[in-house]
């Protein structure tokens, strides 16, 4: 099976697809605000598309997936306010895949949700995703296209992560009693979105994470062993300075499940921990 991709706000997850995807002979059309990555995306053999400011070519499209993020609340979702009708009417497409954050469900103080948690989303990005995520529903609904949502932990991979901070000097060792995070690999957001295309799979949400949710600060300290550096002393979560966006991360603490996606998707993940994660980032550094 191969087809022709619209990917919309072609970024990092996006391109774990791509990865996938395009030696199997498919057609990806990738947006971009930024004519540097234009010229990156063609280099790869993406077709590179400037957006906003250029028509959506969706009758060319026989899937898409739109990474691209809501506004502020009550903004809505920018795809959906300028394209939504258009959208609304591609019902040739065969798949609509839409890339979320596990933050929608909000602070559980360390506790587990699954995907039939409710989503008590506090932060103003999550409510904005929150909200963004029912009008994408809505609308695919509607229109009778099978919807894709993949609520996303924290992301890392080959070019981002805990060796980039640590190799910058940038890295902090921030302590909060109780935190963790859920994190999900680049190879495995490839694999997960593949899956999905080709499963037949009516409209689902899934969560997209790991096996193995953790204090941050063990993920740092983990790979600051594998560089055989000192990790970064440790600093208080009220003491740290951080940029008012990192802060916001640690505003929720939660562990996340992902035994829908696995049942459904049969999804065998190649990375079930930072561990084994890490350690293929090296070696892929050679």
């Amino acid at each position: 099976m191969t087809g022709t991709l619209l990917s919309l706000g072609h970024g990092y997850s996006a391109r774990a697809l791509e990865d996938r995807l395009l030696p199997q002979g498919w057609t990806i059309i990738g947006t971009t605000r930024n004519p540097d990555k234009a010229k990156a995306m063609a280099a790869r053999g993406v077709t590179p598309l400037i957006w906003p400011g250029s028509p959506l070519p969706l009758a060319q499209a026989t899937h898409l997936l739109t990474s691209v993020a809501p506004g502020a609340p009550g903004a809505g979702d920018p795809v959906l306010a300028a394209h939504g009708h258009e959208v609304a009417a591609a019902t040739h497409l065969q798949w609509v895949g839409y890339l979320s954050t596990v933050g929608v469900y909000g602070d559980r103080q360390g506790g587990w949700v699954d995907e039939t948690a409710t989503l008590d989303a506090k932060t103003p990005r999550s409510v904005a995703r929150r909200d963004a995520e029912a009008a994408w529903q809505r609308l695919c609904d509607r229109a009778g296209l099978r919807l894709h949502i993949f609520r996303l932990a924290g992301i890392y991979g080959p070019g981002r992560g805990p060796f980039e901070k640590l190799r910058s000097g940038r890295a902090q060792m921030v302590i909060k009693p109780g935190q963790y995070f859920s994190r999900i690999h680049y190879d495995d957001i490839g694999q997960a979105l593949e899956l999905a295309i080709r499963s037949d799979q009516p409209s689902r949400i899934w969560n997209l994470c790991d096996d193995a949710p953790a204090p941050p600060q063990d993920v740092l300290r983990h790979a600051s062993q594998l560089l055989c550096m000192d990790p970064p002393p440790e600093v208080s979560i009220d003491e740290a300075e951080m940029s008012p966006m990192a802060r916001s991360f640690y505003a929720d603490s939660k562990r996340v499940r992902n035994d829908r996606i696995k049942r459904d998707l049969g999804l065998k993940l190649m990375h079930p921990d930072y561990q084994t994660g890490l350690a293929a980032i090296l070696r892929s550094e050679g």
